[in-house]
């Protein structure tokens, strides 16, 4: 298989086809914006004449009764003056005090009453914007893309108040045109939504719906019109903060460096230009990038590196232009494919990574400075959705004390990060062509640090898709893409070596080391097929990642060397009966491969779920796993063998209207002497409108029989190429929770809290070594004339034998964390937040396997914790 013939096949398949396919499911409705002649005052009182004139009342049941007339009627209006799109809505209730008015933080979808406004400026089809209210006046916004999905971490700056009333409740929005993208004409036609929802039935009403066996959702919506000679002012926010830091945190004695407090005083800026009416530029002078919200602490003991959610504002608003090999489809399913991802941002400013030279005390920078970032995104032409990215990271520095003589040391070098995005779509969204590519390059002044990281780095490749029918029921989607990374020969070793890669593989007959290489070029690729729409459900798709493919640079790869693929097939029930809501029933199967076409994972899968009439979810999978074979239990050694294996997982969800909601899953997986189980909970409780509390014990407790120690030179070891793999039992048990509560004064003014305990120990014992490759035969130090010892944990393979003993160390651990946050977040005028924000984190780790939950409470209470708290204020100017 060839880069050249995989690029070539992907962008044939999506090529535009014939303009036979261009027909349109947009809804025929078409809804009027009139022109105010008076200004309109947002309070959530419909006082102003235009809202005097007969409304728009076709709304229509999704669901519980889809199709039906709505439980209650509702009004709605649209208009507009020279910089603002406005909407109001009278929204009758023959029961008001059964009104939901719950009061949650900005962005929280809680269930509640809500009124929403979906609009659609380019009038593509396939994105837009979505603004809502509840009947307490929490907003909630966010964009449109790839006409079914949503995402809410873009923040406009609009105005939104509601009323309630004798009569029911009322809303008023105003959206300036300077937060919306659209192409500028005299004459504007945009696609529009409009949706209710009644908590207490949890009903939805909507303009145009989805029907529950179809898809598409923006490319339905009806037409907005009479939007003409509008001149909006261009839009240039500018959003500068100030922020102070201190931290108190734990130190060693007689630490030059750290004395245990900080105080850190930060200053920069934020500006959004628009480019026109339908681009915008992002840049950011001296970011601050601090998380509202901790990373979750975790116990990793695999090969792969943990993936954290980017949180980070600048990063994630408009992320979705970026997506790449995600469009077109409704589901991309995946039986144990880590698609790799070409953009992972958290690259960006993360820690340091060169390594310290030997010292007795070191001060090294958590994350690397970032000097500066820029961004372009929006649309242009006909169809062309384009993003531009950019950023620059600063040379960081270590200092280091060794034997009371100090130095400073380099340990991330001046680091360029580059992103390209474009893509046409043709025939209103049936097919799409693009193409994306980043790149990494750094400049190094300690020649020490081009033996650990790459000097720099391009990943390139092409996606799109394309429907095979009018009606929109099947969709083939694809991309391909390669990878070019560079560094000095000590550099490529490593990374050829590293477990994303393995290539040192004895056993192996495809790929090997090349320790001359000064760069490492590979291709990957992904193609599905699915079915949008109807009762059966059917999805199939065929993924490789060759063995010397790395996005890693500024993307996230899990492992490279696989292939893969899956037939999903399936069927569901969306008409309500007195019996049930609805029920899906699904079948798959399933195999992973290596480039030699050893089988490395293979399986048989089936899950179900069900929607009852009082709104309770129970959903429940099971499945079974042949003997394969592992090429990766050995970290680069011989092969190995997987046992067959059986999975068993249930869950049931509470009805999310009711003041206790609770959530339950459960899971098992056994191969032959390698049992484990799982339990996750989760219990809500809205004491009041305006406060929730949400605690989400878990608890697992699993059995590895072949744990990783470590790989040792023996040149007796003729059968294991030379080495011996040496593994352990490992009993782990885990106990955390996740807490949370969010206490929210005004729509404007909330508080949020987090805490995460976590308790894990993990206990080795039986420690064994591999007797042959492709196997999963071992011996047990003790056994078969080799011996350890219980104290010094030193393993002699054969006693008296001429093999060398093995010093092992001590793997039994027992570690605990807690870690939350308190954020209070006020936003005094739109678009400008003051934020105070406490942070407290402790942790121990002890070698001990045995889980003991008082001893280790008492423990973690007696950890000196650190401490930082935040205050950080910004005020948004709009020119």
């Amino acid at each position: 298989m060839r880069f050249g013939s995989t690029i070539g096949l992907t962008v044939l398949l999506f090529l535009p086809l014939p303009s036979v396919l261009s027909q349109s499911s947009r809804s025929s409705i078409t809804v009027r914006a009139i022109r105010s002649a008076e200004p309109l005052v947002v309070d959530g009182v419909l006082s102003e004449s235009v809202w005097q004139q007969p409304g728009l009342t076709e709304l229509r049941q999704s669901r519980p009764d889809e199709g039906a007339e709505p439980s209650q009627r509702s009004e709605i209006w649209t208009a507009f003056d020279d910089d603002a799109l406005y909407v109001a809505a009278r929204l009758y209730d023959t029961s008001p005090d059964s009104i939901i008015q719950v009061l949650g933080r900005r962005d929280n979808d809680v269930t509640a009453d809500w009124f929403a406004f979906y609009v659609d400026p380019y009038y593509d089809g396939r994105s837009g914007y979505f603004f809502a209210l509840s009947a307490a006046g929490t907003m909630v916004d966010g964009t449109l893309y790839n006409d079914d999905w949503d995402d809410n971490s873009w923040d406009g700056v609009w105005e939104g108040k509601t009323s309630i009333d004798d009569k029911g409740w009322s809303v008023e929005m105003r959206i300036p045109f300077s937060q919306l993208r659209f192409h500028q004409k005299q004459q504007y036609r945009w696609g529009v939504n409009f949706r209710r929802s009644v908590g207490r039935r949890s009903e939805r009403d909507f303009l145009v719906y989805t029907p529950r066996n179809e898809s598409g959702f923006v490319s339905r919506f009806a037409d907005l019109v009479g939007i003409e000679n509008i001149n909006p002012a261009r839009q240039v926010e500018i959003l500068p903060y100030i922020n102070t830091r201190a931290e108190y945190t734990q130190h060693l004695p007689n630490d030059p460096f750290n004395s245990g407090s900080k105080f850190l005083p930060g200053l920069g800026a934020d500006l959004k230009v628009g480019l026109g009416s339908n681009l915008t530029l992002d840049a950011t002078v001296n970011p601050d990038f601090g998380q509202v919200e901790v990373d979750p602490a975790v116990v990793n003991l695999s090969d792969v590196e943990t993936f954290y959610q980017e949180k980070r504002p600048f990063f994630i608003e408009g992320a979705n232009i970026f997506n790449f090999g995600f469009g077109g489809a409704n589901n991309y399913w995946g039986f144990n494919w880590g698609s790799p991802d070409l953009i992972y941002t958290r690259r960006i400013g993360r820690a340091p990574q060169g390594s310290l030279p030997a010292n007795d005390f070191a001060d090294s920078p958590l994350g690397t400075h970032i000097l500066g970032a820029a961004k372009i995104t929006g649309k242009v032409g006909d169809n062309w959705n384009i993003g531009t990215a950019h950023a620059v990271t600063k040379r960081e520095f270590a200092r280091i004390e060794s034997e009371g003589r100090r130095a400073s040391t380099e340990i991330e070098p001046l680091t360029y990060y580059g992103i390209g995005r474009t893509q046409k779509e043709y025939n209103n969204g049936r097919q799409a062509l693009g193409v994306m590519a980043t790149y990494t390059k750094r400049s190094f002044d300690d020649p020490r640090l081009r033996d650990e990281i790459n000097s720099d780095a391009l990943v390139a490749g092409v996606d799109g898709w394309t429907f095979l029918d009018s009606g929109k029921t099947y969709v083939v989607t694809g991309w391909t893409a390669f990878s070019r990374v560079q560094g000095n020969e000590a550099r490529m070793i490593s990374l050829q070596q590293s477990s994303r890669h393995y290539l040192q593989r004895p056993d192996a007959s495809y790929a090997r080391v090349d320790s001359n290489a000064t760069s490492l070029t590979g291709f990957a690729g992904r193609y599905s097929i699915n079915k949008q729409s109807g009762s059966i459900i059917l999805n199939a798709a065929f993924g490789f990642i060759d063995p010397w493919f790395d996005s890693n640079d500024l993307g996230f790869l899990w492992r490279g060397d696989a292939i893969n693929g899956h037939l999903v097939l399936g069927y569901k029930w969306v008409t309500p009966t007195e019996y049930y809501r609805s029920v899906q029933l699904r079948f798959a199967t399933f195999g992973n491969f290596d480039f030699e076409w050893n089988k490395t994972w293979h399986g048989y899968f089936h899950n179900g779920s069900i929607e009852f009439p009082n709104f309770y979810n129970v959903f429940w999978g099971i499945a079974y796993n042949p003997v394969t074979v592992n090429n990766r239990r050995t970290r680069g050694g011989p092969l190995t063998l997987n046992l067959p294996g059986k999975e068993f997982f249930f869950g049931v969800n509470s009805d999310s209207r009711k003041t206790w909601v609770a959530e339950i899953f459960a899971q098992t997986y056994a191969r032959s002497n390698e049992p484990s189980f799982s339990i996750e909970t989760s219990l809500e409780w809205k004491p009041a409108p305006n406060l929730t509390v949400r605690v989400g014990p878990s608890f697992s407790k699993d059995r590895t029989d072949a744990q990783w120690i470590g790989a040792y030179d023996d040149p007796t070891a003729s059968a294991t190429y030379g080495q011996r793999y040496v593994f352990a039992t490992l009993d782990q048990t885990s106990l955390s929770a996740n807490i949370r509560v969010n206490w929210t004064f005004t729509p404007q003014l909330s508080l949020q809290m987090f805490v995460q305990p976590l308790i894990s120990s993990g206990d080795y014992h039986d420690f064994k070594e591999l007797l042959q490759p492709k196997s999963y035969n071992f011996r047990t130090y003790g056994e078969e004339g080799s011996t350890i010892s219980a104290a010094t944990f030193v393993a002699d393979p054969d006693g008296p034998g001429p093999a060398p003993a093995i010093a092992l160390e001590n793997p039994d651990f027992n570690f605990k964390s807690l870690r939350g946050n308190a954020v209070l977040r006020w936003e005094y005028r739109p678009g400008s937040t003051l934020y105070l924000v406490w942070t407290q984190s402790r942790a121990e780790s002890e070698s001990l396997g045995e889980f003991q939950f008082n001893r280790s409470l008492d423990r973690l209470w007696s950890v000196k914790p650190d401490n930082i708290f935040m205050l950080k204020f910004t005020y948004w100017w709009s020119l």
